[in-house]
């Protein structure tokens, strides 16, 4: 993965609209009744469209170039590995003349996310550990899918875990510097990140035996359930790859995870590494810095927590 900032393409939401209609409608061949927007991260604008039969589709714009073909191989992929669902893919578009950005079209999932259930916050324990329980049953049924090499899902090409993800994490935290040194990032988070690299070589002692696909972003945003709370789909995996099984996790315990006792489930479950809670404080800070390269902005209502964990994950090595 390159860890430089991407150039985004801009795209007013009107405008956006408009080529959604002409769009489905070209693609479809049926009259457009409604478009809504869903929302969007970094690099994605999503629309659902209602067409007059009654279909529901979603439109993703790939506001940043080259995104395409990975993410809908991606989608392929992971739906034919997971025991819940992932969107279909209906149709892609590349840019041209015409309508200049990427985009494609998936199977609408019913429901919300679960980031945006609130009922779900005020569930009880037991339906809480059963929500948990269904979740990571799920993303197992992906780490069960294995390959003989690590690396990105399109072309695995690393023998060992450690030579695909520490030149990446060495890239993230050299640029991390340079950011710093411009003081564009902020002294808390750079001195965090030196400390957690200083022990690198211990965090990540323990030999990932087992290339697993991984979802890449599975946070309670992108798990879609119905009013009653049940899981209809997951969605929007990002960078999926062939990787430590736990790198997969460190999602859980964000966008109000813990609450749900998402890891905590899954490593009661299917177990964890010795040094599990320091390499997903590692990886959250390392993946929150690496969005931040990338696109150009920070949250620190995400980011500051992510650097407290991490110094907290850390006080083991000085006990």
């Amino acid at each position: 993965m390159q860890v430089e900032k991407v150039e985004v393409i801009s795209l007013d939401k009107k405008v956006a609209q408009n080529y959604a209609v002409e769009i489905a409608k070209e693609e479809i061949g049926v009259e457009v009744k409604k478009v809504d927007y869903l929302g969007g991260g970094s690099f994605g604008r999503a629309f659902r469209i209602k067409f007059s039969d009654g279909r529901k589709i979603v439109l993703k714009f790939l506001i940043a170039q080259n995104m395409l073909k990975k993410e809908i191989f991606d989608l392929e992929l992971l739906a034919k590995h997971c025991a819940v669902k992932f969107p279909a893919v209906l149709f892609s578009r590349k840019s041209d003349g015409r309508i200049p950005i990427d985009c494609y079209g998936m199977e609408y999932i019913e429901g919300k996310s679960a980031l945006l259930t609130f009922g779900l916050y005020f569930a009880s324990k037991k339906k809480k550990l059963k929500f948990a329980d269904k979740v990571t049953s799920a993303i197992h049924s992906l780490h069960e899918c294995k390959n003989n090499k690590f690396g990105d899902t399109m072309n695995p090409d690393c023998e060992d875990w450690i030579d695909c993800y520490k030149p990446f994490a060495k890239s993230i935290l050299d640029k991390a510097e340079e950011m710093f040194a411009q003081n564009s990032l902020s002294e808390k988070i750079i001195v965090a990140m030196r400390k957690a690299w200083d022990k690198f070589d211990v965090i990540f002692s323990e030999k990932v035996t087992e290339a697993c696909l991984i979802h890449g972003d599975l946070n309670t945003a992108n798990i879609m359930v119905d009013k009653k709370g049940n899981i209809t789909g997951f969605i929007d995996p990002l960078n999926s790859m062939y990787a430590d099984r736990e790198y997969d996790l460190f999602q859980f315990d964000n966008l109000m995870g813990k609450k749900f006792y998402l890891r905590k489930t899954y490593i009661e479950k299917y177990g964890a590494s010795k040094y599990c809670d320091q390499k997903c404080a590692f990886y959250a800070l390392w993946n929150e810095v690496y969005c931040y390269i990338k696109s150009g902005t920070i949250v620190q209502f995400i980011i500051d927590p992510l650097v407290a964990n991490m110094h907290k994950t850390l006080a083991v090595f000085s006990e």
